[in-house]
């Protein structure tokens, strides 16, 4: 919250609580990942009764942690390594519920990237001003010359430093990532280093991300935003640092918290009450409902309900798509890495591994466990996956990079494989689902969930599920929450000239 030009969007007034109203009103909350929590959070905090559902028996959903047994041994396990950046307001306002001081979270000094030739690039000591931030970026990198400046198409370019939400999308969605960097001429190498992580952190491939997506995310991280570029992670298993403290903060309002309980359907009758029913066959009561789901869940259950909403609704969220699978592929080694291996370091030329992370630097269980077997906790992370892909080729590029896990022992290994993440494909943003629905007393939230914001990723997430409450709050006459977001344009007014005298030309 160091960025003065951070925008705030105030809540709507209203009555502070329910004890006005002739009723207390009555929410189901499917789905207990970031999305649903900080809509139970919202809701729960007004005095709303909630019953949280959610089919995994943890809290977190993407970024959710549990124990594994595993020949005796207890195994802290979660879904891969996820940052938390400075200007994710809204996820670290729903955290600080359980810790104003966010002690939960430890800073990460850098997160180098590598590319296949052995460049190396460096967020730390960057300037925080933007442009300057992203100039120095540029400038200090070994795979972006002076010269290259030159040759960059400024004009053709001007969109990605004078972003402006939802109006970056009318302008570039319609072309991907790796078209529209080609386009403004950028340099391959520091595209395929720099961008690219930004690209996989969707989880795809350049040429499958949409370049409004992109250049939300560059607006976000560099030219819209002076929070900085570090930033923090949990500094132990995602369900003891994160999700276990708020579960114990919800259940103090009043939360009805439901683990392991899978929704088959959602029914609403001509009064608008609603009925929930779980695969189990139990039933919740509601007079409103979150959905707060990954992409396959949300399909499945709207696929089931087929009184909700309109057909094209409905085709809105059958068109939805997820992005190719990630694989995690955790390992437990009887020897140490190097003391200066990073916590995190990101890849490019190195498939099909796209990051590495060692845990014991930041995670208590991690480090707890290398003190006592005299070993180390390393991650592997590997994005939009091909279908041949094997620990083998991804274990192959850590031990070039690390060459002392070459001789390692694999004391334990757990490798998780998933596609359940959102695929923002060029053309698909004025037809993903929004917050609100058609169905009165239906709201949906998640990083799938379109919202008119620069937010993405996990801040995505916590927005939607805050802006979901809201939205019920309002029909009560509750009062709304607040909402912060980086600027919701760009910061200079030459380089927004620019951009808009480029888009006027295209037209």
């Amino acid at each position: 919250m160091t960025d003065r030009r951070r925008h705030v969007h105030p809540g709507a007034p209203g009555l502070p609580g329910c004890g006005s109203l002739p009723s207390r009103p009555r929410v189901t909350v499917v789905g207990g990942g970031i999305a649903g929590l900080a809509a139970a959070t919202g809701l729960a905090e007004r005095g709303v009764a909630v019953d949280l559902v959610e089919a995994q028996g943890y809290l977190g959903g993407r970024v959710g942690g549990w124990t594994e047994h595993r020949d005796g041994a207890e195994l802290a396990m979660n879904r891969g390594f996820h940052a938390f950046f400075r200007q994710y307001y809204n996820l670290r306002a729903l955290l600080r519920r359980v810790d104003p001081q966010l002690r939960m979270l430890v800073p990460v000094d850098d997160y180098p990237l590598i590319d296949g030739a052995g460049r190396r690039d460096s967020f730390r000591g960057l300037p925080r001003t933007p442009p300057w931030n992203a100039l120095a970026f540029a400038l200090r990198s070994p795979t972006f010359r002076l010269g290259d400046l030159a040759r960059i198409d400024a004009r053709a370019a001007a969109p990605l430093a004078a972003v402006s939400v939802p109006g970056i999308y009318r302008r570039l969605d319609h072309v991907d990532a790796d078209t529209f960097l080609k386009g403004i001429n950028f340099p391959e190498s520091a595209r395929h280093l720099a961008f690219e992580v930004f690209s996989r952190s969707f989880f795809a491939e350049p040429a499958q991300l949409s370049a409004a997506e992109l250049a939300t995310m560059f607006h976000i991280y560099f030219l819209g935003s002076s929070e900085g570029l570090i930033f923090d992670v949990a500094n132990a298993n995602f369900n003891v640092a994160l999700w276990d403290p708020l579960r114990q903060y919800l259940q103090d309002r009043g939360v009805r918290v439901h683990l392991g309980t899978p929704v088959r359907q959602v029914t609403a009758d001509k009064a608008g009450a609603f009925r929930i029913v779980t695969e189990s066959g139990d039933r919740f009561e509601a007079d409103a409902v979150v959905l707060a789901l990954d992409v396959d869940g949300l399909r499945r259950v709207i696929d089931a309900s087929p009184g909700l909403g309109d057909d094209p609704w409905r085709t809105r969220i059958r068109q939805l798509r997820t992005a190719p699978p990630f694989v995690v592929d955790r390992l437990w080694l009887d020897r140490p890495v190097h003391r200066d291996r990073p916590a995190f370091l990101g890849t490019s030329g190195h498939q099909p591994l796209d990051n590495i992370s060692v845990p014991e630097r930041y995670e208590q269980e991690g480090a707890a466990w290398a003190r006592r077997h005299g070993g180390s906790v390393v991650e592997l992370h590997s994005y939009a996956t091909a279908s041949d892909w094997s620990p083998r080729q991804a274990a192959a590029q850590l031990h070039q990079l690390y060459p002392e896990t070459a001789g390692a022992g694999v004391v334990h290994e757990r490798v998780l494989v998933r596609s359940d993440c959102p695929l923002f494909a060029p053309g698909t943003y004025a037809r993903r689902p929004t917050v609100t629905t058609p169905q009165p007393g239906l709201v949906l939230a998640g990083d799938a969930i379109r919202i008119d914001l620069p937010v993405a990723l996990m801040e995505r997430a916590a927005t939607t599920g805050f802006s979901a409450a809201n939205h019920l709050l309002q029909s009560w006459r509750l009062a709304g929450h607040e909402l912060c977001t980086v600027p919701t344009r760009g910061r200079s007014a030459l380089l927004r000239s620019l951009a808009e005298r480029h888009g006027a030309r295209r037209q």
